[in-house]
């Protein structure tokens, strides 16, 4: 666990990072990150606590994990209510400036992916979506992807203001409506939600939105519901996705 200085917050924040065991073997070898983004009520230590293995996948696949704190009900906004939480600004710009100045990293998009649960997987795709420049694949597991069915849920109005009289912030800042600002290939998007999950709905929602713009994007329903049970079998499935797209980013370097 590092502590890495928000200046936009002022404040030091716990960051999460996960080498492969063998990467001080790999002098001058540059590796692909997967940023992971916790959940509400989450932390930055609840991905070592709830995936144990997270250390044998980085070893598997070459990766360095980089599992910010978004704090506990952050939706990863630049909140235009609450200066105090500016967690798109830390996440997409200074964690990722950190990490490329500290670590052994492929330091632009094409070797940046980004993934989350629930809030978490709002953030990733909200993250990717208005950051094309920074990350190159993005994955969300149980996201809220659209947070307007949910008005007086997870604590959303403190960061954007109710919904009645601030209806402004809640439609631009929720993921399906920023699908105009993709550009063409630019992401590889994958999503993935359990047919028991009470987010399956607009994830379905995003899924036909997407579809209907002919974006490509690879999307999952499994059995299962809004639960660690469930991420775990997702993940797997989503380091694999981001494991081909960083092979075919390789494959066209020259």
């Amino acid at each position: 666990m590092v502590g890495i200085h928000s200046e936009a917050m002022d404040k030091s924040i716990k960051t999460l990072v996960v080498l492969p065991a063998m990467h001080a073997e790999s002098a001058g070898k540059r590796l692909p990150v997967v940023y992971l983004l916790h959940g509400w009520s989450g932390s930055a230590g609840s991905w070592t606590k709830d995936f144990p293995d997270l250390g044998k996948w980085a070893d598997q696949y070459s990766f360095i994990f980089v599992a910010p704190d978004g704090g506990s009900n952050s939706w990863y906004f630049d909140s235009p209510l609450d200066a105090k939480c500016r967690y798109e600004t830390f996440v997409s710009i200074e964690v990722v400036r950190h990490i490329d100045s500290n670590y052994p990293t492929i330091s632009n998009r094409l070797g940046r992916a980004i993934t989350g649960l629930s809030m978490g997987g709002h953030g990733a795709l909200y993250l990717a979506f208005k950051h094309q420049d920074v990350f190159g694949a993005a994955s969300s597991m149980s996201g809220g992807v659209d947070i307007r069915p949910f008005p007086r849920n997870w604590d959303i109005a403190d960061k954007l203001g109710d919904y009645a009289t601030h209806q402004l912030n809640w439609e631009t800042n929720t993921v399906i409506n920023l699908l105009p600002l993709i550009e063409p290939r630019a992401l590889a998007i994958q999503i993935d939600c359990g047919t028991g999950d009470f987010f399956l709905p607009v994830n379905r929602r995003l899924h036909e939105e997407l579809s209907y713009r002919n974006i490509p994007h690879d999307y999952v329903e499994r059995p299962g519901g809004h639960d660690f049970q469930y991420w775990r079998k997702a993940l797997p499935h989503t380091l694999l996705f981001f494991d081909q797209f960083f092979r075919n980013a390789a494959s066209l370097a020259p």
